[in-house]
């Protein structure tokens, strides 16, 4: 049974939360502040955290930054603020996923599950295949889900590596930016292309010597992006 870490100073809403997750299966903690949420997460196996962004003690903000430092729990924010900058800087800060509210308690439910198998996926064993792809200095062994630049290993996030494995397999080719949301996200790709950006810069900040003068990953204006090696 999966864990999940309902995170809101609203009780309602959280036994709300709870009731709809606990139906689909779930094991289901509740915090009531950002301080309570990092407590859980040390003190237990948590597989998903949803935890709202305005709270007393400790905002959903802050503890999904403290939270980054010593986890890759997935992470869904849920904020009445519904602005792309507040959207943008939630993916920023390491968050997975942004839910606006009001929300439908079945979307939320959806995309828990979607966030799961993501991570299953990421973090599951694989048969030893020497699946490997490397272009220039830039390698990803599949089988480990492990990225290396220039033999450094890379740590990124479930995200960010499956945009790149996309790219990867596929050196040259021009994506846009709802071909890849729709492609990692499996959702339609509508209005994706600050959401894509986030993740593109980090994996940019990760890869590149230079993020401002890229090597490997290169936007193709007006189209989306690219990897290649020049």
């Amino acid at each position: 049974m999966q864990t999940i870490l309902v995170c809101d100073d609203d009780k309602e809403i959280v036994e709300a939360i709870q009731i709809y997750l606990e139906q689909e299966g779930y094991e289901v903690l509740t915090a009531y502040d950002g301080m309570q949420a990092l407590q859980q997460i040390r003190q237990n196996q948590i597989d998903l955290l949803v935890i709202d962004v305005m709270m007393p003690k400790l905002d959903g903000i802050h503890a999904t930054m403290k939270i980054r430092e010593e986890s890759k729990v997935p992470v869904i924010i849920i904020s009445a603020k519904s602005e792309d900058a507040d959207k943008i800087l939630g993916l920023n800060i390491g968050a997975d996923d942004y839910v606006t509210k009001p929300f439908n308690p079945l979307e939320l439910v959806a995309r828990v599950k979607s966030q799961l198998r993501r991570y299953d996926m990421m973090s599951g064993e694989l048969p030893s295949g020497g699946i490997t792809y490397r272009l220039g200095g830039l390698e990803m062994d599949d089988d480990r889900k492990q990225v290396y630049m220039d033999g450094r290993l890379i740590k990124m996030t479930p995200l960010e590596y499956n945009i790149l494995l996309l790219m990867m397999k596929h050196p040259g080719k021009v994506f846009s930016s709802r071909q890849i949301y729709e492609s990692i996200w499996n959702e339609n790709g509508y209005a994706a292309e600050n959401t894509v950006a986030v993740h593109i810069r980090h994996i940019r900040e990760k890869i590149e010597i230079n993020p401002k003068e890229p090597r490997y990953l290169k936007v193709v204006w007006g189209v989306g992006y690219k990897l290649e090696n020049q």
